[in-house]
């Protein structure tokens, strides 16, 4: 099944065989709230510190304006991950620090909470995004960073064709602490040859 582009004022929905991506909305509070609190302990040791309000109300609002801010300016893409035949809330991707110009670039990043991790969900996530990057948006290039331990997710990223392309020192401050990432770029003419290895388009 090809990967379907819906446009709409709210921004792109992106679906790909099991998996619906769309823009956080109000109502999704409780489901994020909840999916994150139970997966704390799965992602905080790959993620930034929690602040001691991070699922509040208040910095749910936050969120939700930083993201229609970086689409609406053209910086970037915050969508949910949403199993598509219940609309079960599964994670995050971001497509962000969209660079234009002569870079045409733009950075990856992603969650998935802990009941539904290791079932495939990321990877048909990523292929949508990636198609939507490559093609709609017009990038060039995407790149993605990852903890040098996150043996899960760098055998991800080489799954969907990213090339790792050497370490970057202290390069995020994650769990508390500035850590070293491997780095890793995937160009628009790779993803097109494995997109019609696997479509067949």
């Amino acid at each position: 099944m090809r990967p379907l582009l819906l446009g709409g004022a709210a921004g792109p929905i992106l679906t790909h065989k099991r998996v619906l991506l769309r823009p956080p909305q109000a109502r999704d509070y409780d489901a994020w709230a909840s999916l994150r609190e139970r997966s704390r302990a799965f992602l905080e040791p790959w993620e930034p510190t929690w602040p001691a309000d991070a699922l509040s109300r208040r910095a749910w609002r936050w969120r939700l304006r930083h993201y229609e801010r970086d689409q609406r300016e053209g910086w970037g893409y915050t969508l949910f991950i949403l199993r598509r035949d219940d609309r079960e809330l599964l994670g995050g991707i971001t497509l962000g620090n969209l660079r234009r110009g002569v870079a045409q670039t733009g950075s990856l990043g992603y969650w998935m909470g802990e009941p539904h991790a290791g079932r495939g969900y990321m990877s048909e996530a990523l292929f949508a995004l990636l198609d939507f990057a490559f093609g709609p948006l017009g990038l060039h290039r995407a790149e993605a960073a990852c903890l040098p331990h996150n043996a899960a997710s760098r055998a991800l990223l080489l799954k969907l064709g990213f090339r790792e392309e050497g370490m970057a020192r202290g390069y995020l401050r994650i769990a508390g602490r500035w850590q070293d990432h491997v780095l890793y770029g995937l160009l628009a003419e790779e993803f097109a040859a494995r997109r019609r290895r696997l479509l067949g388009a």
